[in-house]
């Protein structure tokens, strides 16, 4: 059975051109063009296609709204952003939206037809370049730090002279600090491990949380 395609795009050369390219190919059939995000909303959840082509830059609605309403009428639908550019925020904004996939609109139409069979078939065809951003975004995501990571090295030494049973006068002579200093070492470690008292804090430490 032919994978059924449907494309909303508002350059109608580029959308003519985009339908004559999946109907030359076999095993694909397009079965509706849309110019535009709201005539796609109205129309597509009747035609039930397996895969839309969405242009992500349309006039008034734009490919990411779309996408989200038709994903709403349409779970089992499968999305692949077309574009003429490569932004970040665009891209991730349109893959939480529901979309599966991401091809520049240069893209040669058999590789075109590669990616719709690529995507009907489970996959997440996006050309190098895009591929390449999504590497990079993870890269940069850092792990949430730990609350006793939130603390310097000095508010750990005091933290763990705590959790050993020291009394302040002990610890301030440890550290030679004074007991005022102690003081608001002690605030700072309570206020950013989330406790009221030195039991608390211990018991943190000891858990490493």
């Amino acid at each position: 059975m032919a994978i059924r395609i449907c494309i909303v795009e508002d350059n109608a050369d580029m959308r003519e051109s985009v339908a004559q390219a999946l109907n030359e190919a076999p095993g694909v059939r397009c079965t509706g063009t849309y110019a535009t995000a709201e005539a796609a909303v109205q129309d597509v959840p009747f035609q039930k296609p397996d895969v839309a082509l969405v242009d992500i830059n349309l006039p008034g609605m734009n490919g990411i709204e779309c996408v989200a309403r038709l994903k709403e009428q349409l779970p089992q639908l499968q999305v692949l952003m077309l574009t003429r550019y490569e932004q970040s925020d665009m891209i991730f904004d349109s893959i939480r939206a529901g979309a599966s996939g991401y091809l520049l609109k240069r893209t040669p139409a058999a590789e075109l037809v590669q990616a719709v069979e690529q995507l009907h078939a489970g996959g997440a065809p996006m050309t190098p370049q895009i591929a390449r951003k999504f590497i990079v975004h993870f890269q940069q995501i850092q792990k949430p730090a730990s609350e006793m990571e939130k603390l310097t090295p000095r508010e750990q030494e005091v933290l763990a002279l705590l959790a050993k049973g020291y009394l302040y006068k002990q610890i301030a002579g440890k550290l030679g600090i004074s007991i005022n200093t102690l003081r608001a070492y002690l605030r700072a470690i309570y206020d950013k491990l989330h406790v009221h008292s030195r039991t608390e804090a211990a018991v943190k430490y000891m858990g490493r949380g």
